[in-house]
Formats: structure tokens, C-alpha cells, sequence
């Protein structure tokens, strides 16, 4: 793992080091990936070795000095806002995204591709909201596939911005308007899975998806809870053109993630649902290489427990990987 100097360091929030011991193999995150049934692939022996995922926003921090995360096979960093600054130092929120994936201590926490290789790239700019981050994320999704990434995954959107003239409003959500979606609805035919989370104004005035989930050939991520409900905040659809939004949904409320002071916290939001699933495509990407992204989607989807009658709430449903495995399977024959 990349590591930084004492040089460099400006202020470090303190490292706690206490790990709760669980009778479960996954310990704390046991609801997490068993709501998606993905510790079938798990049991399977597919756990994404070999599968490159790029995490792309806003920070990492304190991620080089946490005993929890200490096994993460990190390929590399890179910031596309700042290339001088140390992701290591800045915003917390790509840490506990990364920790539901990538998490791999028994019986403590263990994500839902523990045996993956991540990219750690930074786009977004948490002091202010403008039209260049859209540049900055482009950049990054653009290094990820130069680099040979199979997932993506994007915890991050954009609707409002510090000039309100920039605004997006409804009928902009054509999965080709904004930037970021129009290089979010090409990636797949790039080869690479782009999970992005839904966004979390369902409880606001805007409450739809926030771009790039308006994105084609992506899979877009609402939250629900333990027992299955939408979280009143997960955002919904449709897209102005008339597809189906969210795609999926999975556990975004009250996540299990791993905080800057390195302590298992919990957290609400579609920006841990997303890394969850993340997690759970890059196991299937494993058992199934010689597939296409786009099949990959498919099957997630139609995995969905609401697959035969969709709507711009769920979606699709929460997706159940052991039949994604099976469908993969037939696709693959």
C-alpha cells in the first residue's frame, strides 16, 4: 500500500485500534452482504481475486495508518483535482465507501470482494460544487480503463451547484446531458462496470436520481434497509426518456463502515448501498470473465427481486446473486 511521510503530514484524526470479535465469518457486515444472498459466490471461492475495482471520490483518509484495512491490495492513488495533495489527508468518505468493498478481517468485517485489487482515485472537490468536477471525474473513469479496471464504483452526483444558473432540472436526466453521464453510458462498451449510487434526495425537494445515475448500460443503486424498505432518502426515477431508475437497490441504511479513526461506525446513505453491489459484480466478473459488461448488468438486474414489474422506487429489486451466478452461467453456455 502506498504510504506517505511524516513530512507531509498536516493533521491526522487519532488511530483507535479495538476490534470486536464476531461468532460469524463476516462479523459485523453478516446483513450486509447476505441481503444480496452474495456470500454464495463467496462460498463458491469467488471473492474478486484478480478483479481491479477503481473507487473514484472524494478521500481516504487516514487509510495508510488503519490496522483494519491494513491487507487492502491497493494498485495505486491519484487525484485529478489537486496532484500534489495526499488523498491519505483529505475527506473520509472514499475510506468507509472502500471499507464495504475491500474489508477482509474474519470474524471482524469482511466486504464483499476482499480479495479484489482497487485503484484509489479522487474527483471530487468537497469545498465547493462546480461543472469542473465533471472534468475532474472523467479524467479518472478515463485513467481507470487506461489502466485495465473491470468495476467502478461512484458514490458521488451533481444537480445543484454553487451558481444555481448551472442548475440541472428534470428533463436534463437523459443519461446524455450532463458530462458525467455521457462518459458514464460509454463505459460499458469499454468493458467496465460503472455502480453508481442513486443519490440521497428522496426526502428533498429535487428526490430524483442525481447524475451520472440518469447513465445508460450503468447500474444505478437505490438504498433499502435491514427489513427491506426504501430508505426514505434513496432517490428515485425515472430518467426523462422513460427507463427504469434505480436499476437495483441494497443495504444503505445504517451501513457498517470503517470511520477516519479507524472504528466500525454506522452510516446512512446510497453511497454505501452502491459499494456493497461493487463488491458483489466484481465476485461475478471472477466466476464469469468471458462475459460482457453489459451482460454482467443484465444479470444483476434480472437477479432483482422486482424483475417482473419494475419500477422508478426499487427498481428492479434487491438483486440475489446466487440466481445472477445462475443466469451468468446460462449466458455464458
Amino acid at each position: 500500500m502506498n504510504t506517505v511521510t511524516e513530512s507531509t503530514v498536516l493533521e491526522r484524526e487519532p488511530i483507535f485500534t479495538e476490534e470486536n470479535q464476531y461468532e460469524h465469518y463476516y462479523g459485523i457486515a453478516e446483513d450486509q452482504i447476505k441481503l444480496n444472498n452474495g456470500d454464495y459466490l463467496h462460498t463458491l471461492g469467488y471473492k474478486g481475486k484478480g478483479v481491479q475495482i477503481a473507487v473514484v471520490d472524494a478521500g481516504f483518509h487516514n487509510l495508510d495508518r488503519i490496522p483494519l484495512l491494513d491487507n487492502l491490495d491497493v494498485l495505486g492513488v491519484k487525484d485529478f483535482v489537486d496532484p500534489k495533495s495526499n488523498l491519505f489527508l483529505l475527506n473520509s468518505h472514499g475510506l468507509s465507501v472502500l471499507s464495504c468493498i475491500g474489508m477482509n478481517k474474519p470474524n471482524v468485517y469482511v466486504g464483499t470482494a476482499p480479495e479484489a485489487s482497487f485503484w484509489l482515485l479522487r474527483s471530487e472537490d468537497e469545498d465547493s460544487e462546480h461543472l469542473v468536477e465533471q472534468d475532474y471525474w472523467s479524467a479518472a473513469v478515463e485513467f481507470a480503463d487506461s489502466v485495465g479496471v473491470d468495476i467502478i464504483n461512484s458514490s458521488l452526483g451533481y444537480y445543484a451547484f454553487d451558481d444555481s444558473i448551472k442548475n440541472y432540472t428534470f428533463r436534463d436526466l437523459t443519461g446524455e446531458y450532463a458530462l458525467i453521464s455521457k462518459q458514464a453510458s460509454r463505459l460499458a462498451d469499454k468493458g467496465i462496470v460503472l455502480v453508481t449510487s442513486a443519490g440521497n434526495s428522496g426526502k428533498g425537494s429535487w428526490k430524483k436520481i442525481t447524475p451520472p445515475a440518469d447513465a445508460k448500460d450503468v447500474l444505478t443503486v437505490g438504498a433499502v434497509d435491514e427489513q427491506r424498505e426504501l430508505a426514505p432518502f434513496s432517490s428515485i426515477g425515472n430518467t426523462t426518456d422513460g427507463r427504469i431508475k434505480p436499476d437495483i437497490v441494497s443495504f444503505g441504511f445504517s451501513t457498517r463502515v470503517v470511520g477516519e479513526n479507524g472504528v466500525i461506525k454506522t452510516a446512512h446513505g446510497t453511497s454505501f448501498s452502491t459499494p456493497i453491489i461493487s463488491g458483489l459484480v466484481a465476485c461475478l466478473r471472477e466466476a464469469f470473465p468471458k462475459l460482457t459488461a453489459k451482460q454482467l448488468i443484465h444479470v444483476v438486474k434480472e437477479s432483482g427481486d422486482r424483475s417482473c414489474f419494475p419500477d422508478n422506487i426499487y427498481g428492479f429489486g434487491i438483486p440475489n446473486f446466487e440466481v445472477a451466478y445462475r443466469l451468468a452461467k446460462e449466458l455464458e453456455e
